[in-house]
């Protein structure tokens, strides 16, 4: 399990290097996906496909997120729990950083993350998360819809 707790130190470094903007390695920060994947939040679950438009949409997310005053995404707790030799589910406990109009703003939340290391690596294949864009809204990192 902390070869679990390693890759997300090194999934939190690749977030991080992209919101201060350096994302010329995006290709890496995919490479912790498997092929296709799942995605599940209050609007809807979707699915994704680990390709160049994945690759183009992380990079345009990543420019979201310096836009609202992204600042960091923190790694507060990994608490792993073994599925098979093969899989895991994974929750992680974030903390977020913003600045809002001079003043440092806080968001805890937790993603539950679904784990293959058939290929020898952890890979994430499904993940589950709240409602993101109403908590970045309560906030007035967003504007109101």
């Amino acid at each position: 399990m902390d070869k679990i707790k390693v890759f997300f130190q090194a999934y939190e470094q690749r977030f991080n290097d992209a919101i201060q903007g350096r994302t010329e390695d995006m290709q890496a920060f995919a490479g912790a996906f498997a092929d296709c994947f799942i995605q599940s939040a209050p609007a809807g679950v979707q699915c994704g496909k680990n390709d160049d438009s994945f690759i183009k949409a992380m990079t345009e997310g990543y420019d979201q997120y310096r836009k609202m005053g992204t600042k960091s995404m923190r790694v507060a707790g990994v608490d792993v729990t073994k599925i098979d030799d093969n899989h895991c589910m994974a929750k992680v406990h974030w903390d977020s950083s913003y600045d809002k109009d001079g003043k440092t703003i806080r968001i805890e939340f937790d993603v539950w993350y679904l784990l293959t290391t058939v290929s020898g690596e952890p890979k994430i294949f499904a993940y589950v998360t709240g409602d993101e864009e109403k908590v970045l809204r309560d906030h007035g990192l967003i504007p109101e819809k």
